[in-house]
């Protein structure tokens, strides 16, 4: 199985990706590291802990507490998006155990050290542990297979969903996403190019009834699917998230090509943008392997079909 972490900052699309990974028993999950982003760093944790218990009262997948802002701007967060506890409202009343001790970003180094060149990131979230565990770890590039971003935009300019060209995670700490792309790590990015198209209805979650998740899926969506109603006319949810952890599990679900990709960290209406130089006009090398179509159809069947698992149990 391939040797994963997931790094989060759950919200509602970070706890499906997070049933998702666990479910389809085709990743080794190391254990899952926090970043604030959506919600507040202590807020992240919880939650994350929370959905693992939903998977399995008897959790065993270690949770790493990681940066509580970004490196240099102030945090922003997702609170219309997720709801204030992140969740949707859902999982309230969940106790749930200490997280462990090691920070986040030196848990990143420990393991990608311990398990060079099988080591696969899955980052859902800002950056920011990332950037900080390759500041002091430069080898890192060389210890890590793989790491799959969900992030930036682009070829589909003015349809961001922070800015108009930028997406919420880049965003989020753009100064971080600079470091990580600069850094020669080995990148796929996930982007809203591809995500906004894996799109979540809630007749196919009415697919999930008899399972121990329909009832949390159908909840915890409420609020992202009501958002989608009134800012874009849709009825549904786009599964950002878990498609990125979707491509780990499956990676003929969607078409890439690698090109040079920047962050820019200076515009007043274009910071957090992605930059994709697709006609090779700044002569660089290319560094992130982008993904320009999937198979959205196939990959809502996965995600369905992995959570039916449990189904009449």
């Amino acid at each position: 199985m391939e040797k994963v972490i997931l790094d989060v900052d759950t919200g509602i699309d970070d706890a499906l990706a997070i049933l998702l990974a666990a479910e389809s028993k085709q990743l080794d999950i190391l254990g899952v590291t926090a970043v604030n982003g959506n919600v507040p760093i202590d807020t992240v944790v919880t939650n994350t802990k929370k959905v693992l218990q939903l998977f399995d009262n008897m959790n065993t997948i270690p949770v790493y507490k990681g940066a509580h802002q970004p490196i240099l701007r102030s945090t922003h967060y997702a609170f219309h998006v997720h709801g204030e506890d992140g969740l949707g409202g859902a999982l309230q009343d969940m106790e749930v155990a200490k997280n462990e001790d090691m920070y986040a970003p030196d848990f990143i180094i420990e393991q990608a050290r311990k398990h060079k060149g099988e080591l696969t990131l899955i980052m859902v979230g800002p950056l920011t542990n990332l950037a900080l565990a390759v500041q002091k770890e430069p080898r890192l590039s060389d210890w890590v297979k793989k790491v799959v971003v969900m992030g930036g935009l682009v070829s589909e300019g003015g349809k961001g969903n922070t800015l108009p060209t930028s997406e919420f995670n880049i965003y989020a700490d753009a100064e971080a996403a600079k470091m990580v792309f600069h850094s020669g790590l080995r990148i796929q990015l996930v982007s809203l190019d591809v995500t906004l198209k894996a799109f979540l209805t809630k007749e196919r979650i009415e697919q999930l009834k008899g399972t121990k998740y329909y009832e949390f899926v159908m909840q915890s969506t409420e609020i992202y699917r009501e958002m989608a109603r009134k800012k874009f006319d849709l009825e549904g949810c786009a599964l950002h998230d878990p498609l990125t952890v979707g491509v780990v599990i499956d990676p003929t679900l969607v078409e890439t090509e690698t090109y040079y990709v920047d962050v820019e960290t200076k515009g007043e209406i274009s910071y957090g943008q992605t930059v994709c130089d697709f006609r090779n006009l700044l002569g660089k090398e290319p560094n992130v392997e982008i993904c320009l179509d999937v198979d959205h159809k196939r990959f809502i069947d996965l995600f369905i079909e992995t959570l039916r698992v449990n189904e009449n149990k």
